[in-house]
């Protein structure tokens, strides 16, 4: 059953006028090549801003332009070549680290895992790694949203006095690197793309956000269910790469990171809200018990394992494989850990901004290897 049942909805499609859970329906919006982004403070990005937007408020054909230039970054043999041997080699000097200590926080090995991982996709590799996590949770977490246009507004302008020291300590660094040798990397196409500073600090953060925040929660909460049910965690360790896949997907659908999606159509005057949970839970799409995790249910494949924890439609994740590599190469390596034991359960929270669970506190020993 879902672990993140109790802190779900805080903030969330309550907030709209209309809220969309069946399936059907929100597929329609999402795949509507005529919706527009409306999440993610969307709304007042274009409103006050002069900038390029980044490619998360862009649609139609704009859109699909830098989807496609960006798309090599995130290709199937890019994920399973260069990626999947950084996050190996991650793994393994954080599972060492953690054999040394014989004790950790979960999602603290994820999220160091994340940053390392989202970061030479990005290109954010001239910081240390963790404050830098930190300032962009100092951005995207803990702030709340509120219903009222001028307190939007001051929360924005709030966000974008925090964002100055993300943008100096990480992005500006990491330009001037670029400008002297491009990588292969997002923020080296951005250059090339004229974009300016400003305008590649917002896509860093979205990025960010989106392979290092969200990436970290889900590897603690597909832990958590393993760890406290032994014959899933059983599964995960018994099938090949496909079906450790398809089980995290299962895991997923049961437990977007992402809990609502937002969409504005033509000649609309209020805010569609994709409650992406309800969506996730349709039996017409699921079958049977959907609020239980599965390791043998099968979804068809015009649904996906996941249903749409990833999103659908021109704005569906494009990092949905890395995060779900980096989650299967990273727990295979932990639940080999002699004598490892889950000794405290996270503590949940909620992120209203993008309407997410947080995790916290996710306590982990093991058999330590010192001396």
């Amino acid at each position: 059953m879902r672990k993140s049942a109790h802190v779900a909805g805080r903030g969330g499609v309550a907030s709209v006028r209309e809220a969309v859970t069946d399936f059907t329906a929100a597929r329609a919006i999402l795949r509507n090549p005529e919706a527009s982004q409306a999440g993610f403070l969307a709304d007042l990005a274009r409103r006050f801003s002069r900038m390029k937007q980044p490619i998360l408020f862009l649609s139609g054909e704009e859109h699909r332009r830098q989807r496609k230039a960006t798309a090599r970054f995130f290709a199937p043999r890019v994920v399973t070549g260069r990626y999947r041997d950084l996050i190996t080699t991650e793994t393994a000097r954080l599972i060492a680290q953690f054999r040394r200590d014989g004790a950790a926080d979960l999602d603290a090995l994820s999220l160091d895992l994340a940053v390392t991982v989202a970061a030479e996709i990005v290109g954010l590799t001239e910081s240390d790694g963790l404050a830098m996590a930190q300032r962009l949770e100092a951005i995207t977490g803990g702030q709340g949203t509120s219903k009222w246009a001028i307190m939007k507004v001051l929360q924005l302008f709030r966000r974008q006095w925090q964002v100055r020291h993300f943008l100096k300590n990480d992005v500006q660094p990491a330009i001037r690197a670029r400008r002297a040798n491009p990588r292969d990397d997002v923020i080296s196409h951005l250059i090339s793309e004229g974009y300016n500073d400003q305008e590649v600090l917002t896509e860093c953060i979205t990025y960010g956000a989106a392979g290092m925040i969200t990436t970290r929660e889900f590897i603690t909460m597909a832990g958590w269910h393993m760890m406290e049910n032994e014959a899933l965690k059983a599964h995960f360790m018994t099938v090949d790469d496909n079906g450790k896949i398809a089980l995290l997907e299962e895991i997923l659908r049961v437990e977007p990171v992402v809990g609502t999606l937002y969409r504005r159509l033509p000649g609309s005057d209020w805010i569609h809200g994709i409650d992406v949970r309800a969506a996730n839970t349709d039996e017409t799409v699921t079958g049977a018990c959907p609020f239980a995790v599965d390791a043998d249910r099968t979804i068809s494949a015009k649904y996906g394992g996941a249903v749409m924890a990833f999103g659908d439609g021109e704005h569906r994740c494009p990092g949905a494989q890395v995060a779900m590599h980096e989650t299967a190469i990273f727990l295979e390596a932990l639940f080999a850990v002699p004598g490892l034991r889950l000794v405290r359960a996270p503590t949940v929270g909620w992120n209203p901004l993008i309407t997410g669970y947080e995790l916290r506190g996710a306590a982990l020993i093991c058999d330590s290897d010192a001396a």
